[in-house]
């Protein structure tokens, strides 16, 4: 999943979402016939009727013809369920203030601009592409941004990333996220 093997789970089913990736044996144990293979989207036309969204698994030996079988899930994947291969212990406390570093990002709005921000700085597009300001001589993201854009973080420290909910900006944003960075 993702890039990290796993320990072996058997399931009938796999909910993937935007971005992810999984690598999954398909055990072809059953007697010769034709069998559906479906992947029901989010958001697209949903359904299997007339085919849409299905492919056939034909097994050597079987008729050409369409499958007659029915959508069954018994034993869907479960995110929770899935165990590295190779235990890697994640750093820092698990519990919040525990990493080395804590940023607590505030989400505003300037009423003069009417752009959001973030701890009083909001983000202002740069006139010349950043790739031109490096090659006549920025050497480092603090000289490319207004200040208050660029966090500088330590390698190898855990980081704790803060960001209060709110209303009238929008959705409601979480209390709190914690990302670790390594």
């Amino acid at each position: 999943m993702d890039g990290v093997l796993t320990q072996p789970l058997v399931v009938d089913s796999i909910q993937i979402y935007a971005g992810q990736r999984y690598s999954f044996i398909l055990v072809a144990d059953q007697p010769v016939a034709n069998y559906w293979i479906r992947a029901n989207p989010n958001d697209a036309t949903g359904g299997f009727a007339g085919g849409i969204n299905s492919a056939i698994l034909r097994y050597q030996g079987a008729p050409v013809a369409d499958p007659t079988t029915t959508e069954t899930i018994s034993n869907p994947l479960l995110e929770q369920n899935l165990h590295p291969h190779i235990p890697s212990p994640v750093p820092g406390s698990p519990y919040a203030g525990g990493a080395d570093v804590t940023l607590h990002l505030l989400i505003g709005n300037n009423a003069t601009t009417g752009l959001f921000t973030i701890n009083g700085a909001s983000f202002v597009p740069p006139t010349v592409p950043v790739l031109l300001q490096i090659l006549n001589g920025a050497r480092t993201p603090q000289e490319l941004l207004p200040p208050g854009d660029v966090y500088v973080l330590p390698p190898n420290k855990v980081i704790e990333v803060s960001i209060p909910g709110g209303t009238g900006f929008g959705p409601p944003v979480s209390p709190s996220s914690s990302l670790g960075v390594m």
